[in-house]
């Protein structure tokens, strides 16, 4: 039996969000009543929720549905970025429970944030108006600034949690202030109405507009962390409990990028001359920042942080092209990063020792002799981060360069192809550490079964993704074909 046979019409593109928001409160209200004790049971129903939430989506196919009165739309484009969210939040959860029991943070109210998190998510991907864009956006943002903090007692989770709260709220301030001046000055929110006023060739934005598109893009910025709002990150990265910037570093980058996308190709692409410079002032900045900032890190999140920063400049390359080509780019670009960050958080909450975990570069000293395999593992992913062919890295920077020099921007893959050579300095470094750097005690690392599954799909994919590119490259194309019928 479809969904359709018990669900009004005008509900059945939101049957996911609905499932979502059911499972996330159904299970909040079994942790409270049925206690602690039933934490691993919460965490297996949020499982359960996201996997049926995936194949609801599945079944929506990929033609464009809108629904509340053009404020939420179903697309071949939500459709591809919700399944990358849904798998980024799964696999965050699977990952989270060694880390959770053993720093005593095994608490129902965990994977409750992830399923409100990841709903906020999956409407901000489908907002078809500035309304449901914030909404979505601000349920997101809310969720994450608790997770963020989520481990008390300690006083960087503390402050990383404050940090991330008072520059958000400072980006969603200036966000909705964007959104305010561009109702202000066309009358309408809805992003179709917005497309046509702008597809005018005799309509010249003014002034007044062109500062709305200015303060909401910053706010956009700010969710993917690129230059100039990417202040938070670092500090973020290094204090969240590890789990935690495992999740930041996957769907909700996802999430904003698609977003940003969304915005950028459908209401604004008649703008495209006002904000593709904008863009690609914040593509270099983020490039260059992430490329020079990372080389003198110690601290292996805090590197990641600046890796991030670093790989949003790299996709937002292909939304400065501003064609269909581009935004293919983009989406293969973040399904990729996303599968490369799994595997190397799965080494992260690896690295402990008796007095807890482990964040120092330095403490990876000596892994490619104490343990050949893990050592292995983390050397083709930071290759593939540093973009070495033929491995998937080099792809996903190929295909966001590619569609740059095809719309002529070719300064700007210039510039990219130049950082992406900076930038291999830290991740090469990481190997020279593994296998010729001696360790000062021997590494004990045991992983539990889910982490090495995951890290070993995650370098496996990274190593063959060369020999069957076209599964990802074919669903890209139909979702990025989407936002430009």
């Amino acid at each position: 039996m479809t969904p359709g046979a018990f669900v009004p019409p005008d509900l059945l593109p939101v049957v996911p969000e609905i499932l979502m928001a059911c499972g996330a409160m159904g299970l909040l209200m079994l942790g409270v009543f049925r206690a602690q004790a039933q934490q691993r049971l919460v965490v297996q129903g949020a499982l359960l929720v996201l996997l049926a939430t995936a194949v609801l989506v599945l079944m929506q196919g990929g033609a464009r549905v809108e629904t509340f009165s053009g404020g939420f739309v179903s697309d071949a484009f939500s459709r591809y970025a919700k399944l990358l969210i849904l798998l980024g939040s799964g696999v965050t959860l699977i990952m989270a429970q060694g880390y959770l029991r053993r720093e005593h943070m095994d608490r129902f109210e965990f994977p409750v944030l992830v399923l409100l998190a990841t709903l906020g998510m999956m409407m901000m991907v489908s907002a078809g108006d500035l309304i449901s864009l914030y909404m979505g956006l601000e349920l997101q943002s809310l969720s994450l600034y608790v997770l963020a903090a989520f481990k008390r007692d300690s006083q960087r989770a503390t402050e990383a949690g404050l940090k991330y709260f008072v520059l958000g709220a400072l980006a969603s301030g200036m966000l909705l202030y964007g959104a305010s001046l561009i109702y202000g000055f066309t009358g309408t929110v809805n992003f179709a109405r917005l497309a046509m006023l702008f597809g005018d060739d005799h309509a010249q934005p003014g002034l007044g507009l062109i500062f709305g598109l200015v303060f909401l893009t910053a706010g956009l910025a700010f969710k993917i962390s690129a230059v100039p709002f990417h202040m938070w990150t670092p500090d973020v990265y290094e204090g969240a409990p590890s789990p935690v910037t495992a999740l930041l570093a996957s769907a909700p980058k996802v999430a904003a990028m698609a977003l940003f996308v969304r915005v950028m190709a459908q209401p604004l692409l008649g703008m495209a001359d006002q904000w593709q410079q904008i863009v690609v002032f914040v593509a270099i900045a983020s490039m260059v920042l992430g490329a020079i900032a990372a080389i003198g890190q110690n601290n292996i999140k805090r590197l990641m942080a600046y890796s991030s920063i670093g790989h949003m400049g790299f996709a937002l390359v292909g939304l400065a092209a501003g064609t269909e080509e581009g935004v293919q780019g983009v989406l293969i670009y973040m399904a990729i990063y996303v599968a490369m960050n799994f595997g190397v958080f799965g080494i992260i909450l690896a690295m402990r020792d008796r007095a807890g975990q482990l964040e120092n570069i330095g403490d990876l000293a000596g892994l490619g002799r104490s343990n050949p395999m893990l050592a292995l593992a983390l050397a083709l992913l930071m290759f593939s981060l540093a973009g070495i062919p033929p491995l998937a890295g080099f792809f996903a920077k190929f295909y966001v360069f590619l569609a740059a020099v095809h719309a002529g921007l070719y300064m700007l893959a210039i510039i990219g192809v130049l950082a992406s050579v900076i930038g291999a300095y830290y991740y090469l470094r990481i190997v020279k550490i593994m296998y010729f750097d001696d360790a000062s005690e021997a590494q004990d690392w045991p992983m539990n079964y889910p982490l090495r599954v995951i890290v070993a799909g995650s370098s496996l994919f990274s190593l063959f993704y060369v020999f069957k590119p076209l599964i990802l490259v074919t669903a890209a194309a139909t979702a990025a074909a989407a936002l430009f019928k």
